[in-house]
């Protein structure tokens, strides 16, 4: 015996507890929300492996990107040409009419047959009528180009190449950052070989011990490494690729004909070689980067970029898409304002850096943390593949969590050791598919974003639906609590509980991973994973003890007020369980002296079931309506866009079974919950304005926010924060933009910026972000 019941009914009991307890429909409703995500994703061109992945993306708060067709559009056109000490704009058009070199030089016929030759890639056959910008080649994106280049000077690219047959090659790897073949000549009379070579110019010219100019060798002095290194400069701030070509004749004597090139016992010179020139190409930013990165920084995400391209190149492609933001400087850029030495400036006033792959190789882990930490706009350039790796562990040790892109074979380590890793879709290699956890099926830096905000969005769901769901369990709790204490007849059944659990709670709470985002939801610090938690204390005490309360409440009024319909009083009912669920009892009394049998009293009791379920159903829809929205006010986000959740949680309200009695049964008993689920409404409601109002309080507190981004199309906007108290001859500004207390400081912060100040001790505040020129304190801050 248990509480006065059989042990087989005293389970059925325990059952029904742990029923009440356990949200059974939370499995489905995380498996619903992770599904309809990563389906999201897809149809916005991110395939997502691991479904768990999807939920990490929203915490993501670093992103190391690649720069080739991730951030720019990996369409490389060739741009200017460096030869002859002099830098020449390249025509691409099909009648060379803008031409600006002589095309008879000397030392253009060497660099374009270097170019020609030195190139892997090929045009797609039967094209012969396509115009050559529009044909399809089979390459990568540097080779395209110049295949495209040569064909429009030479006129026929591919017989050029047919007529120097090559006996030898060394592919580009990022290792040796250079190409090398070797050709013999097309003169049948000249047995010699060619030896060319393409690759990153400084790597090319460390290997040059003459330049070509005006079709003569020349020493290569340090007239004419300054020489280089001006154009390289000039054509790397443009934020263009550069490459650099160099050539060698291989004697007769040492390498006559049909000689066995060895590419692993280099058994041929690769130094002591002439160069011939520089060709640089434009490869320009995706036109939705920039907003891309200008989101990232609104919500917290600090984006750096990794390539293997020259540092000039890189920062300038950095600054055109907003990872360098506009007035940011480099420690060179502050020297070189300042006209003093590098050494001289105090590195920490630098807000960018750009770090090229040979600095890193000499840095050790706590240094290169400690230049992650310092500067938030970062720039790694001429990096390999390990390297990248050993930024995603800096990272990570500063407790980031770590998204990074990458397409080759040697990027597989950092793509598992990142907590997201995200492939390329076209220009990937199956084995940093197989090592991603994302795919980027058009390669596009804002596919990221996109999974970002969708990442964020399912937690946000998740966080509503649980809980709605856990809302329920303190009205389905209460009744069998109520139950044993006080003796009441039993308010709710057990399979009504399950009819709650498994029928009318899941739709209405799967409902809620159909919610679109937030307006704001992008304008929030990422979430850290140890602290922000699905289920945590606030969300446990409002579903407990505000909500669930309220229900509760309304519950029981109803039962009470059904049982008192019908005779039985409240106090009445205390302690009445006992002879209640006598069997044996046949005339058991009122409060006004009517006889109940048991059969009437156990109908009763099927009453009072329905009157509490339909009472936590009424209140559950006004639940399934304010849970719409964590932040800002339903209304807001779309009242009367609750079509699904509604109709879900209103057509199971009339169940006729045999726990339960027909709806109309027990008028007179709906205006509580009604009430209950206005005034769930109003508190929710309430709660909710305080948080759309932003900052605001009388406390020792803290502000801390995001500035609006510009509008599209229009110019950086700058914005002034500043505190308005109730007399408005109090007002003034406290701020300063990044968590440093400056007292009566005006701070200027730019558009996006996120800021962080104190607030004094009881002073009634809110903070107002507006745009400079800003109104003096005591006008109408609205």
């Amino acid at each position: 015996m248990c509480i006065g019941y059989p042990f087989l009914r005293a389970m059925v009991f325990f059952m029904a507890i742990v029923v009440a307890y356990v949200p059974e429909g939370l499995l489905a409703t995380v498996t619903v929300c992770l599904s309809l995500t990563a389906k999201r994703l897809a149809s916005k061109n991110c395939v997502v492996k691991n479904l768990e992945a999807v939920e990490t993306l929203g915490s993501t708060s670093v992103i190391c990107s690649d720069k080739t067709g991730t951030l720019t559009q990996n369409r490389m056109t060739v741009s200017h040409l460096w030869f002859d000490n002099h830098i020449h704009s390249a025509d691409t058009t099909e009648d060379q009419s803008g031409q600006t070199f002589d095309q008879s030089s000397e030392t253009w016929r060497a660099l374009c047959r270097v170019l020609t030759l030195c190139n892997r890639a090929a045009f797609k056959s039967g094209q012969d009528a396509v115009p050559v910008p529009k044909r399809i080649v089979i390459g990568d994106a540097s080779e395209t180009a110049l295949l495209k280049f040569s064909e429009l000077t030479l006129g026929n690219a591919m017989g050029y190449r047919e007529r120097f047959p090559k006996v030898c090659e060394i592919p580009f790897n990022s290792t040796n950052k250079f190409q090398l073949s070797i050709h013999t000549l097309e003169d049948p009379r000249d047995p010699r070989h060619v030896l060319v070579m393409k690759g990153a110019p400084e790597r090319v010219l460390e290997r040059c011990s003459s330049i070509l100019i005006k079709g003569q060798e020349l020493p290569l002095d340090e007239q004419w490494r300054e020489a280089f290194q001006t154009a390289y400069l000039s054509l790397g701030g443009l934020g263009e690729r550069v490459l650099g070509f160099c050539q060698l004749y291989l004697s007769e004597k040492d390498y006559p004909p049909g000689y066995a090139f060895d590419v692993e016992a280099m058994n041929f010179p690769t130094s002591g070689l002439c160069f011939a020139g520089l060709v640089s190409m434009i490869d320009p930013p995706r036109a939705t980067v920039p907003d891309a990165v200008l989101k990232c920084r609104t919500a917290g995400i600090r984006v750096i970029m990794v390539t293997g391209d020259h540092p000039i190149t890189a920062k300038a492609i950095a600054a055109s898409v907003g990872i360098i933001s506009e007035g940011s400087e480099t420690v060179e850029d502050i020297a070189a304002r300042l006209r003093v030495p590098v050494d001289q400036v105090n590195r920490k006033d630098a807000r960018a850096c750009v770090i090229n792959g040979m600095q890193l190789k000499d840095m050790d882990p706590s240094e290169l943390v400690e230049v992650l930490r310092t500067h938030p706009e970062m720039v790694f350039a001429r990096t390999s593949p390990q390297q990248k790796l050993v930024i995603v562990e800096s990272c990570q040790r500063l407790g980031a969590i770590v998204a990074v892109t990458g397409d080759g074979v040697n990027d597989s380590p950092a793509l598992k050791k990142a907590d997201i890793g995200v492939a390329m879709g076209i220009a990937g290699s199956d084995a940093a598919k197989n090592a991603a956890d994302m795919i980027l099926l058009d390669d596009n830096f804002a596919s990221i974003v996109t999974g970002v905000e969708q990442g964020r969005l399912i937690f946000d769901n998740l966080k509503k639906s649980i809980a709605y769901t856990l809302t329920k369990n303190i009205p389905e709790l209460t009744p069998y609590l109520i139950y044993i204490t006080v003796s009441v007849p039993l308010p709710l059944g057990c399979i009504t509980i399950l009819f709650i659990e498994l029928c009318t709670d899941i739709f209405p709470s799967v409902s809620l991973a159909y919610e679109k985002a937030e307006s704001d939801i992008m304008h929030l610090r990422p979430r850290n994973p140890k602290r922000d938690r699905l289920v945590n204390e606030p969300l446990a005490a409002y579903s407990y003890f505000q909500i669930g309360a309220i229900q509760s409440f309304a519950g029981f009024t109803d039962y009470f007020t059904a049982m008192a319909q019908e005779g039985w009083f409240p106090l009445l009912c205390v302690g009445l369980r006992p002879q209640w669920e006598n069997h044996h009892l046949q005339d058991l009394q009122d409060s006004y002296g009517q006889e109940w049998t048991f059969g009437q009293r156990l109908y009763q009791q099927y009453t009072c079931y329905t009157v509490f379920f339909i009472s936590i159903e009424m209140c559950q829809i006004a639940d399934v309506l304010i849970r719409k929205t964590r932040r800002l006010s339903a209304f807001q986000q779309g009242f009367f866009r609750s079509a699904l959740a509604a109709s879900c949680a209103t057509a199971p309200e009339c169940p006729t079974s045999s726990t339960s009695c027909p709806f109309g049964s027990s008028g007179g008993w709906s205006p509580c919950p009604l009430a209950s689920s206005s005034s769930s409404m109003m508190s929710s409601g309430s709660l909710e304005f305080v948080v759309a109002q932003g900052a605001g309080g009388t406390r020792n507190s803290t502000i801390r926010g995001a500035l609006p981004p510009p509008q599209p199309g229009g110019c950086r906007t700058h914005w002034t924060v500043f505190i308005v108290t109730k007399t408005p001859e109090q007002s003034r500004v406290l701020a300063s933009p990044v968590s440093t207390p400056a007292a009566h400081s005006i701070p200027t912060l730019q558009g996006s910026s996120l800021f962080s100040f104190p607030i004094p001790k009881k002073q009634s505040w809110k903070a107002v972000p507006r745009p400079s020129p800003l109104n003096w304190p005591g006008e109408d801050p609205t």
